[in-house]
């Protein structure tokens, strides 16, 4: 399911418009009996009341009694529950161990309630009576079914095992053993043939009477949490990954973000979410006894037909599905934690809605009437809610929070959408300057009815807020879109970083046509991941130019335009070199500048996104640099010494960078480097006495080149 926000961005003075109109967009945000079709239309939805509530933090399990009255089985507190069909309800029965997770009709209104761990099955009476029927060695008791003749199945965990129970009696009998690691749901034929789901792995398997299983359905998934018989002969499958350990205390819904994926099965129904309705009441604290939770699961709904075929119906990458049931028109309800979502099904055409939104994270149980009524069961807080066929009088819709990134000043609020028969829709904001709504947010506006646009009167802050109320007349409203104008505060562009690049460094422009490179001629193609990172082509030499590479960034998005100014040490002012640059480089040939000490600075604006008066300069100065295109001085003595055994004196000087490299010419094969009297070229005055080899009278000259370290070079002859 994928949701998103429709954002037209504007940068500098032109606002930001914040438009929410399609139902990704209103998924968004949070509904309260309000649903949202595939349109992105906001329309009433049905009501939900609580029709039972307990002070359980999850109730696990559900079950008609004879009179219609309702048995409830509770988790952390392993209590069973009558409630009669007026919704008042009583404790009935309060079981040594925490979890009731099965419960299954007893003969003359009682019930069979299975408790965990070191499991046991009990039958209750309407009156609390409470006389154990069963008691397997295994520690956990998943589910209860019976069958045709009146026999209770159990099916257990660690190890997986079902045990048939006879009626009336307490003598039992093992049915099958498994070798996964628990049995967690049980159904049963018409035939008497037993349906069981298992965990590790997660397989539903066809057990005939003999005890032979076959695998019906060999899931990707971990877990088989709910089978359901089919009046046709189907069977309808729950899968999980990723939930809670069924191993646990407290086996639980898992917690997690909610999305909805495109079911992936071979043979599979392809959904997609269409609209959402929210239950009325908000979303409950999980309580201090809460289930244990994993951060998000997955799962699937599956239908196997009676010829062995399935199909895929629902499925998602992040929800944990916890039971699934046909409804009285043939749409498929599942409930899902960790948002306690309600999402209807049709294969016809293929289409997924997310109905409902339970006042509580997770929905463990579904019981459904002949009628097609549904109750449903819930964990943190544990309720019991039914789902009703009214429409709501009233529902509200809380957008998202905006965030503008920076305070801004908000403008206009206008919304599209019909009000016909006297119905209404109101919508205010509030605005603040923490990211989740507290104390320290702006009270909710006075509410507009006006769809044409109203002046957003919440204080300027970083984040906003709107809620729409939907309220019914003679007919329902209808909500399609709303926008907020704002315009951001215009933030000082920043220049983050300055580089100096050694003198005499390029970069060839990407991509950048010219001549076929020199056969024979060495470049140097040095090339580090910052210059790559900054779009910089490749490295080269070129005397005399000395390049400089800088970044700059803008919080509102604003295109930025850059000046380069430099000044010698010692100056106050700044010269401009080049201004109106959008380029992040410039290379500055200082062949014709004097010698000397320079910064440079570089200047970002945001002029060309933003009025004259609220245009904005940033500023980063550059490190000292030497620019020096004076060659060194080279003072020579005479050679001394007699024919074949002289030696030269001489003596190198630079006023602004130091000797790098000397060579002398002395009639060789190629030059040779000498170094001075200290042994290093590192100084601006360098002393050299060097051995000169054999030069007879026609050899011609001696000479000595000098080089600095700005690649600045002399050459001298020697007599």
């Amino acid at each position: 399911m994928a949701v998103g926000l429709a954002l037209v961005m504007s940068s500098g003075a032109a606002p930001t418009f914040w438009q929410v109109s399609t139902q990704a967009e209103f998924l968004r945000g949070e509904v309260d009996a309000v649903s949202v079709d595939a349109d992105g239309r906001l329309s009433l939805g049905p009501a939900t009341d609580t029709f039972f509530d307990t002070s359980a933090p999850v109730l696990w399990s559900l079950a008609r009694a004879t009179d219609d009255a309702l048995w409830v089985g509770s988790g952390n507190d392993g209590r069973v529950y009558r409630v009669e069909p007026s919704g008042l309800g009583e404790l009935v029965f309060d079981a040594d161990a925490p979890d009731v997770y099965a419960l299954a009709p007893a003969p003359n209104g009682d019930i069979f309630a299975a408790t965990s761990p070191d499991g046991v099955v009990y039958r209750i009476t309407a009156d609390g009576g409470a006389t154990p029927v069963f008691e397997p060695d295994e520690t956990y008791v998943w589910a209860l079914a019976l069958a045709p003749d009146g026999a209770l199945l159990v099916a257990t965990g660690s190890p997986a095992r079902i045990y048939r129970v006879t009626p009336g009696t307490t003598e039992s009998t093992l049915v099958y053993e498994s070798d996964a690691t628990h049995v967690l749901s049980l159904a049963v034929e018409p035939s008497g043939t037993i349906l069981a789901g298992t965990e590790s792995p997660g397989q539903v398997l066809r057990i005939e009477p003999a005890g032979r299983a076959f695998v019906l359905l060999d899931s990707p998934h971990d877990e088989i949490r709910s089978l359901r018989m089919q009046p046709d002969g189907g069977i309808l499958v729950v899968a999980v990954t990723g939930g809670a350990t069924p191993a646990a205390s407290s086996s639980a819904p898992s917690v997690g973000t909610t999305t909805t994926s495109t079911p992936t099965a071979s043979v599979s129904v392809t959904t997609t979410v269409s609209a959402v309705v929210a239950a009325t009441g908000g979303s409950p604290t999980t309580s201090s006894a809460s289930p244990t939770s994993s951060a998000g699961g997955t799962g699937a709904v599956y239908r196997i037909a009676p010829d062995g075929l399935w199909d895929e119906l629902w499925s998602s990458s992040t929800e944990t599905p916890y039971d699934a049931v046909f409804d009285g028109d043939g749409g498929l309800t599942v409930g899902t934690g960790p948002d306690g979502r309600l999402y209807r099904v049709t294969t016809e055409p293929p289409s997924t809605v997310l109905l409902g939104r339970a006042p509580a994270k997770q929905i463990t149980r579904f019981l459904r009437y002949d009628d097609g009524a549904i109750r449903y069961a819930t964990a943190n807080p544990g309720k019991v809610v039914r789902l009703t066929a009214a429409v709501a009088e009233r529902g509200t819709y809380l957008s998202e929070v905006r965030d503008a990134e920076t305070v801004a000043t908000w403008g206009t609020l206008s919304w599209r959408g019909a009000t016909p028969g006297g119905s209404r829709i109101e919508i205010s904001t509030r605005s603040g300057n923490t990211e989740v709504p507290n104390a320290t947010w702006s009270e909710w506006s006075a509410p507009s009815e006006d769809p044409t646009g109203t002046a957003i009167a919440s204080p300027n802050a970083r984040y906003l807020q709107w809620r729409a109320a939907l309220i019914a007349g003679d007919a329902a409203p209808s909500l399609t879109s709303v926008s907020a104008a704002y315009l951001p505060r215009n933030l000082r562009p920043v220049v983050t970083s300055l580089t100096v690049h050694p003198p005499g460094t390029v970069f060839q422009q990407p991509f950048a046509s010219g001549d076929p490179p020199v056969a024979g001629l060495q470049v140097d193609e040095t090339r580090t991941a910052a210059d790559a990172a900054q779009g910089l082509g490749r490295q080269g030499y070129r005397k005399g130019i000395q390049t400089f590479v800088w970044q700059a960034s803008d919080g509102n998005a604003d295109t930025l335009e850059y000046a380069l100014s430099y000044r010698r040490e010692g100056e106050s002012a700044w010269h401009l070199l080049q201004s109106g640059m959008d380029a992040t480089v410039f290379a500055w040939n200082t062949a014709l500048a004097p010698d000397g000490a320079y910064r440079v600075k570089v200047s970002a604006s945001d002029a060309s996104a933003n009025a004259p008066a609220m245009t904005l300069v940033g500023e980063h100065e550059s490190q000292v640099f030497e620019i020096d295109n004076t060659a060194p001085r080279i003072e020579l003595g005479p050679p001394r010494g007699a024919d074949g055994a002289q030696r030269l004196s001489f003596t190198v000087r630079d006023d602004r960078s130091p000797i790098q490299r000397v060579e002398i010419w002395d009639g060789g094969v190629a030059w040779r480097v000498v170094y001075p009297n200290d042994g290093i070229p590192d100084g601006r005055v360098e002393t050299f006495d060097v051995p000169l080899a054999s030069i007879s009278d026609d050899a011609g000259v001696l000479l000595v080149r000098a080089i600095d370290a700005l690649a600045n070079s002399v050459t001298v002859s020697v007599p």
